[in-house]
C-alpha cells in the first residue's frame, strides 16, 4: 500500500507541475537590449496555429500618441500603441519561430524566434539572414 501511495503522489505532482507550467501567452513587459529599460507592454496571443505580439501600452513615451514614422506601406504613420510588433510565429517545440518582428524605432522587420526562459523571462531574438546575426531581448512576463 505504502509503495501505491508513494506511485500516487509522484503522478499527482507530475500532472499538477505539467497544467501549472507557464507558456509564452499573456503580458509581457519588453525591456531595451542597449538601454535596459522597459518600453512597452506587448500582448502576446495565438490565433489559429499562428502566434503574434502587439503593443498594449507604452512607458514613457518621448511624445504623446507616437506614430511609426519609420515604417513602410500600410504601417507607415500608424499609432504605436495597438501595433502587431510579432508576426506569425508557429510552435516548434519549446520554441515559436518562423514569423518576423517589428522594430517600430527603424521601421524594419526581422525573422524571430521567441522561447520561454524561464516562468517570467522570455527571450526574443530578432535577427537578419540567421539567428547569429542580430540582437536579443529579454522580456518580463507583467503580472495583470
Amino acid at each position: 500500500m505504502n509503495k501505491l501511495s508513494i506511485l500516487l503522489v509522484i503522478a499527482l505532482i507530475s500532472i499538477c507541475s505539467t497544467t501549472m507550467a507557464q507558456d509564452i501567452f499573456g503580458h509581457w513587459k519588453s525591456v531595451d537590449d542597449e538601454t535596459g529599460k522597459a518600453k512597452s507592454i506587448v500582448e502576446i496571443y495565438q490565433e489559429g496555429e499562428k502566434v503574434y505580439g502587439k503593443i498594449i501600452e507604452l512607458i514613457d513615451p518621448s511624445e504623446p500618441d507616437p506614430l511609426c514614422k519609420e515604417c513602410t506601406g500600410a504601417l507607415k504613420d500608424q499609432p504605436i500603441l495597438g501595433l502587431i510588433i510579432i508576426d506569425g510565429l508557429t510552435k516548434d517545440g519549446d520554441e515559436y519561430n518562423d514569423g518576423h518582428i517589428l522594430d517600430p524605432n527603424n521601421g524594419k522587420s526581422y525573422k524571430c524566434y521567441i522561447v520561454l526562459e524561464d516562468d517570467d523571462t522570455l527571450k526574443v531574438r530578432g535577427y537578419v539572414g540567421f539567428s547569429l546575426l542580430g540582437r536579443t531581448q529579454y522580456w518580463v512576463r507583467e503580472a495583470r
